[in-house]
């Protein structure tokens, strides 16, 4: 679960201030400069991976069938098998509109 959050550790990127990951001296300026830039960073994300692929004939669909007609018995059964070669994950994807990011650390709405 929870699998969609943030793996980094290290400053939030959505505070001025946070708490570094290493304490090495050669780390700091690392951290310095992820905060510096970090001031920038807006809570809304506007684009994310798809979960839709491309097969060989072009078209677009989250999963991909083919049928198969299966002999048993001398009944024939027809099957339908899972093709998961040869597929292209379409990318990344524009949103319609803003969404807020999973790892905003600010409470929106108390009741």
């Amino acid at each position: 679960m929870g699998g969609s959050g943030s793996k980094a550790k290290g400053a939030w990127p959505f505070s001025g201030s946070g708490s570094g990951g290493d304490s090495a001296s050669e780390g700091n300026e690392q951290t310095l400069a992820r905060l510096k830039g970090s001031r920038n960073a807006t809570p809304f994300v506007f684009t994310r991976r798809s979960s839709l692929y491309y097969d060989e004939d072009g078209d677009l669909a989250h999963e991909f069938y083919e049928e198969t007609v299966v002999t048993k018995n001398g009944r024939k059964k027809s099957k339908l098998k899972r093709i998961q070669k040869n597929l292209i994950p379409q990318g990344i994807v524009k949103l319609d509109h803003p969404c807020i990011h999973v790892d905003f650390p600010i409470i929106l709405c108390e009741v």
